[in-house]
């Protein structure tokens, strides 16, 4: 009986165990339908961060219902204190009639700034894998109340605090959660949720959770080194790299906003390196559908000693834009430059819709100045850009104004740079301090591997604002001051922050770990087209007579562009140069400004030498064939001439004597003046020099009659030298020669001699 009894048992357990071996494995949900899932977000005002938002949720098809828009904001200014209230007051009047649609996901999250880096069926996918009814964003700093963060439940790993910025649940569950609100708007929302979520009995009867792992919230606060893009095919993605995740939702909360608009010049679709730049061409302005060109009020800005003034005016002049739209607005800090301006005004006082300068003795600082510039376009309502720019950039790209107009941005600047540096007139990234730091892509743009339209933290010497913006957005009228600042960064922080009332005093760092609704004007520099360059003022010398001969070192393209002879390149490319004896090359070098400035640099001088054999600038004293002459030694111009025949002359030796490698060095280095009162000409004589360049400063016929040159060996003479064009010759043994008499007028040369 009793084995009886056991066989039974043992009959039906074996059953049992059998039918739950066939029992089936239940089936993983289904997926939610992605149009099953609305956006929420509070948006009072449509910023760029909105606008950004906006863009983001529609490359990735989010269906987005906007609560508040047109709504004065009173939700406290919570980056510097509590507050955002006001969100959750909105959210719950909208989950009210939402709160039936049991299938109904609700996304609610900040928009100002915030972007999506995935789509909706990835979002809900991850919830769904989250296995709660509410899920919120988490971080690893808490706010607002630090007491708290013991009463948050232990976990293994992630982040451990709740962040208001993302929440997504079912409809009900949402509004089971708002509904309990019951505070005023400038009360604390993350406050008001941490509390609930902190209640274990409301957090399971709620089935809450937080996004611990960052599967679908990246709050990027205290988490920037956590985070890199991950560039792809396609698009560019937003990667945890302590958690291997890649986020759906990027929320640069806190002090993190300026990194969150770096990523966002690449995420979800900005910019990769299969396509480039992808929204670059988005909302332009076509001019050629306008019936007029807008009004421009150029704003020009010289605050130190400046080379190539005269140059930077005439790019101004040579802009192509109807000068009838442009009025001119010149602050000039410094009375040298007053000849400068003085001299553009009487040429071209109608060309330009109208044209002020507020100079020196006016004793405005460079805030104040800037400041009244802008004030000017800010006042005049027909004003439709300000385009300021300081007297340091060298514009060459004729097109300017147009191409940032067609831009279509509040704030946009042209990328411009020093030559073969990456100085630049933009910062891509700020320290905690706020000062410069070197983002990630700032030399790919620089460089232009990366070509597009960049958001930036920061822009100086050049850029363009919409006179909608100045008289909206911008339209407080001190911009430029900002204590411990200079101008251009006083401007750019508060163009960023857009604060509602100003303080001296930094907010302390506690403060930011909250969004307040930031205003702020999204600032852009574009590198889609070659502009122009910086120009050094650092080392720049007005104790000259014309100071711009001197910048060969500091700014070489500036001094070849005004002191090399526009037909100098065809040398080489086209074998420009001549031949008039044997051996004797004769090309162009200089221009007739360099002749020029040469001439009157040495007339301003004054001392001649008076072709006197005693000589106590030579070593011995006693030259044998005296010239009438000013050495480069004696205008302190000796280094910056040398450096002119490596540059300049070296190469044409090697093309006319190929195979003689030039040291460039020479002791002899002069500028010669012929009269027929003081020495008419030069008796036959060799050069203490392996080669001689002899350079016509002025022209035959105007500025005097007779001069140039014999060979003696080949019984050659050269009558008629050219201005700004050089003779080379060897110097000793085979080319004996003489200098033919002046008869008329005073001619003058510059002549070295090289590797004596």
């Amino acid at each position: 009986m009793e084995y009886l009894t056991f066989s039974l048992l043992l009959s039906c357990c074996l059953k049992f165990a059998n039918s739950l071996s066939s029992t089936e494995t239940p089936q993983a949900p289904a997926p939610i339908p992605t149009e099953k899932l609305l956006v929420l977000t509070v948006a009072t005002e449509e910023t760029d961060g909105f606008h950004r938002f906006m863009q983001s949720a529609r490359y990735f098809n989010y269906t987005v219902k906007v609560l508040g828009m047109g709504e004065a904001w009173k939700g406290g200014d919570v980056g510097r204190s509590i507050g955002g209230g006001q969100k959750v007051r909105l959210l719950k009047e909208a989950m009210e009639a939402l709160a039936d649609q049991e299938d109904l996901v609700v996304l609610s999250v900040d928009s100002y700034d915030l972007i999506f880096a995935g789509g909706p069926e990835e979002i809900l996918r991850k919830f769904q894998q989250a296995n709660h009814k509410v899920l919120f964003a988490a971080e690893g700093l808490i706010w607002p109340d630090k007491r708290l963060a013991d009463k948050y439940p232990s976990i293994r790993s992630g982040k451990r605090y709740l962040n208001s910025g993302g929440i997504i649940g079912y409809a009900p569950y949402i509004n089971r959660v708002v509904s309990q609100w019951n505070l005023h708007d400038n009360d604390d929302d993350q406050l008001f949720y941490t509390k609930i979520y902190l209640d274990p009995l409301r957090r399971e009867t709620l089935n809450m959770t937080l996004d611990h792992k960052c599967q679908i919230f990246q709050n990027l606060n205290g988490a920037v080194d956590e985070v890199l893009l991950k560039f792809g095919t396609d698009r560019v993605r937003v990667r945890n790299t302590v958690y291997d995740s890649l986020p759906v939702v990027v929320h640069g909360n806190g002090n993190t906003k300026m990194y969150l608009n770096y990523m966002a010049n690449y995420v979800p679709n900005t910019w990769n390196y299969e396509h480039g730049c992808s929204h670059c061409d988005d909302d332009v302005v076509d001019l050629s559908q306008l019936k007029e060109y807008p009004n421009v009020l150029v704003g020009v800005f010289i605050e130190q000693p400046t080379p190539f003034l005269p140059e930077f005016f005439q790019r101004l002049l040579t802009l192509d834009y109807p000068k009838d739209k442009l009025k001119v607005f010149v602050h000039n800090n410094e009375v040298y430059h007053e000849k400068h301006i003085q001299k553009f005004w009487e040429e071209n006082r109608n060309v330009f819709n109208s044209f002020k300068v507020v100079g020196p003795e006016e004793n405005l600082s460079q805030g104040e100045a800037r400041n009244m510039g802008m004030d000017l376009c800010r006042k005049d309502t027909t004003c439709a850009y300000y385009f300021s720019i300081d007297s340091d950039v060298m514009l060459t790209n004729r097109q300017t104004l147009k191409l940032l107009i067609e831009q279509n941005r509040k704030i946009i600047g042209p990328l411009v740079t020093r030559h073969s540096k990456l100085w630049s007139n933009f910062w891509g990234a700020l320290s905690l301090d706020g000062y410069y730091a070197r983002s990630e892509d700032y030399v790919d743009i620089v460089q232009k591997k990366r070509v597009g339209v960049w958001n930036i933290p920061y822009m100086a010497h050049v850029y363009m604002v919409k006179g909608s913006t100045l008289r909206n957005e911008l339209k407080e009228r001190n911009y430029f001051v900002l204590e411990k600042l200079d101008p251009d960064m006083s401007l750019c922080r508060n163009a960023r922050e857009m604060t509602s009332h100003r303080e001296k005093d930094s907010p302390s760092p506690e403060s930011f770990h909250m969004l307040r609704p930031p205003k702020g004007v999204f600032m852009y520099i574009t590198n889609r087209h070659d502009f122009g360059r910086l120009i050094s003022t650092a080392n720049y010398n007005i104790s000259h007579y014309n100071n711009d001969l001197w910048q060969i070192y500091e700014n070489p393209v500036d001094w070849k562009e005004k002191y090399i002879h526009k037909n100098y390149s065809k040398i080489f490319t086209e074998n420009y140069m001549e031949e008039p004896c044997p051996d004797v090359f004769w090309f162009p070098v200089f221009s007739e400004k360099a002749c020029d400035e040469i001439v009157g640099e040495m007339e301003h001088y004054g001392t001649w030498s008076g072709g006197r054999h005693m000589d106590k600038r030579i070593a011995g004293g006693y030259e044998t064939v005296p010239t009438d002459d000013i050495h480069m030694k004696q205008i302190g111009f000796d280094k910056e001439w040398l450096h002119f025949i490596r540059e300049f002359i070296s190469p044409v030796t090697l093309k006319v004597f190929s195979g003689y490698y030039t040291k460039g060095y020479a002791v002899m280095n002069f500028v010669v003046k012929y009269t027929p009162e003081r020495q008419a000409y030069l008796r036959p004589h060799h050069d203490s020099s392996t080669f001689t360049i002899n350079i016509a400063l002025n022209n035959k016929d105007t500025d005097f009659q007779g001069g140039g040159c014999r060979f003696h060996r080949y019984n050659c003479s050269i009558n008629s030298p050219r201005k700004g064009w050089s003779f080379m010759h060897p110097g000793r043994l085979t080319h004996l020669h003489e200098g033919l008499p002046t008869t008329n007028g005073t001619r003058y040369i510059a002549v070295s001699f090289i590797d004596p």
